[in-house]
């Protein structure tokens, strides 16, 4: 019997009983649409990420306290206090690190703000007048805190769009006075909306850094050092020059382990990517195990097939069907069970993806783009068509290996 025979008989075969077919096909269908969708919304996760990492320069090179957090029990190295004054001027002396450009203290923790009877609790970055430039902040209304500010101690804040409205609502914010922690300060500037950033700037509040730590936080260390490399070519050199840097000023020797770490943004984003792929794969091998429950199904219902059409095989083979023949349709029958299922699948998960990052980018302020996983369509088309072969293998040999004579008398 020739292939196209085979498939048209297969097809025959599927639409005799075209409802089981389609209730068949749902566990295939629900696993290739659940792959695509995380595999999607994974994309678009790290795609996100990685656009907010580039965002702050291609030539940045962070500093951090403590060791370099790898996993959630490191969670509290952010609180670590071994970056102080003392290494921002190590780090500043040109003769000590003349691969960078600048450098910029950061500090950052909770609090609550409030003005007249409204409150919002927000961030508290505290930073340099470089922060406007380092994370392209536009100021929409007012401006940005000065040098002097910082040197002064100034307790002047730019506010985020959303503390604004939440605070001031339609009334002007410029000018006013906000309390922080007991404090009084006086709003000089409102940010432009931003979005969902790496940084939830829109919830934020920016002060000079020394104000930070003398009414805010209460501390006399950074949390950050926030640098830029002179070029490209010398981010490799501007962090080793920050190595050598602290170790000096830690009076750190030998084979002491160092009490800070470095991260370039390369460093970065490739270690984001790996994280949010690896995740990826991982939730997307959980919802595979739906495509392993819809083989079992498959199985299921050509076991049931291959019993109600006993006498239908006992006439093919009496009419010459070799077992080939009959092995070969009931193949095909689990297989475009299958492949049907996966295509389904493949397109239902392409449209709910789509659904999911219009919603995101509709009713949030993330800037989310929607990605089709073509190695994920791929896949899931292959994957279902080699279920189909396994799942439906023994039904098909069952089927072949019937006597034609015990077929025939089959009731």
């Amino acid at each position: 019997m020739r292939l196209k025979h085979s498939i048209k008989t297969a097809y025959n075969g599927l639409a005799q009983n075209a409802a089981r077919s389609l209730l068949t096909i749902l566990g295939i269908v629900i696993g290739v649409t659940a792959i695509i969708l995380v595999m999607s919304l994974g994309q678009g996760a790290q795609n996100l990420i990685l656009d907010q990492v580039k965002g702050m320069g291609t030539r940045t090179v962070i500093v951090g306290g403590g060791r370099e957090p790898t996993g959630p029990s490191d969670a509290g190295q952010i609180f670590n206090d071994s970056l102080k004054k003392r290494d921002l001027e190590f780090l500043e002396r040109r003769e000590n690190t003349p691969s960078l450009k600048y450098v910029m203290p950061l500090v950052f923790g909770a609090s609550g703000a409030s003005y007249q009877s409204d409150t919002f609790n927000l961030t508290i970055f505290g930073a340099s007048p470089l922060m406007e430039k380092i994370f392209d902040m536009p100021i929409k209304d007012g401006v940005f805190f000065t040098d002097e500010d910082v040197r002064a101690r100034a307790k002047y804040v730019i506010i985020g769009n959303k503390v604004k409205k939440e605070l001031f609502g339609s009334d002007t914010a410029v000018g006013k006075i906000i309390k922080m922690k007991g404090n009084n300060f006086r709003v000089i500037g409102v940010l432009a909306e931003r979005g969902q950033d790496f940084f939830n700037f829109d919830e934020a509040a920016i002060i000079p850094y020394t104000t930070a730590q003398d009414y805010v936080l209460g501390i006399k260390h950074f949390t950050r050092f926030i640098t830029e490399a002179q070029s490209e070519a010398l981010i490799s050199s501007a962090a080793e020059e920050i190595k050598i840097t602290l170790r000096e000023a830690h009076d750190l020797t030998g084979d002491e382990k160092d009490d800070f770490f470095v991260i370039t943004q390369v460093d970065l984003a490739s270690r984001l990517s790996s994280i949010t792929s690896v995740l990826t794969i991982f939730l997307a091998a959980v919802a595979a195990i739906s495509l392993v429950v819809g083989g079992i199904g498959i199985m299921n219902i050509m076991l049931v097939s291959v019993t109600e059409r006993t006498k239908e095989i006992g006439l093919r083979k009496a009419l010459g069907a070799t077992q080939k023949n009959i092995l070969t349709q009931f193949l095909l029958e689990a297989v475009m069970l299958t492949g049907i299922g996966g295509v389904v699948g493949i397109l239902l998960g392409a449209f709910l993806s789509w659904g999911v990052s219009l919603a995101i980018r509709t009713f949030t302020s993330i800037v989310w783009t929607f990605s089709f996983p073509v190695s994920a369509a791929l896949l899931g088309i292959g994957v279902s068509a080699l279920i189909g072969l396994i799942f439906g293998l023994y039904p098909a040999r069952n089927a072949a290996q019937k006597n034609p004579i015990d077929a025939l008398r089959y009731e």
